[in-house]
């Protein structure tokens, strides 16, 4: 596989703003659950390897099931995920495929009746920023277990 660089060690300052939105997260009331949830159906629907790798194993390792992890894709077709975490996965998806049609009020006003504008919009800032890192990741080619 080709290599390229590492944007890390080529643009510093960049991963300084980036990990910069990883503290900010840190500190928010996003539970570790609603957080990898977030980080592993984000980057499903992007088919980023490195970041499913990484979030999977970090999921597992905060208590989720593999059961969970393996039908998250078909989250709607499941009784296993709560209001709360069906809300936010229908958020990460509307606004990782921003491109088809954007956020619908629906999915927006659910999200916000759910778990209140703070908490909202948190998770939305979780999303935006796997995006970033899913980009990252596959725009250098990095590949899992690095």
């Amino acid at each position: 596989m080709e290599t390229r660089f590492n944007l890390q060690q080529t643009q510093p300052e960049a991963f300084k703003a980036m990990f910069g939105l990883e503290k900010y997260l840190g500190g928010t009331a996003l539970s570790h659950t609603h957080k990898e949830l977030i980080k592993i159906r984000t980057s499903q629907i992007n088919a980023c390897a490195y970041c499913l790798d990484m979030h999977t194993k970090d999921a597992l390792k905060y208590g989720e099931t593999q059961q969970r992890i393996f039908v998250l894709p078909a989250w709607r077709e499941t009784t296993l995920f709560t209001p709360e975490e069906r809300a936010i996965l229908a958020l990460a998806e509307e606004v990782t495929l921003i491109s088809n049609g954007g956020v619908k009020t629906e999915t927006y006003q659910n999200a916000v009746g759910i778990l209140g504008e703070e908490y909202t919009a948190q998770a939305l800032m979780a999303i935006i920023t796997i995006n970033a890192w899913n980009r990252i990741a596959i725009s250098t080619l990095l590949q899992p277990g690095q």
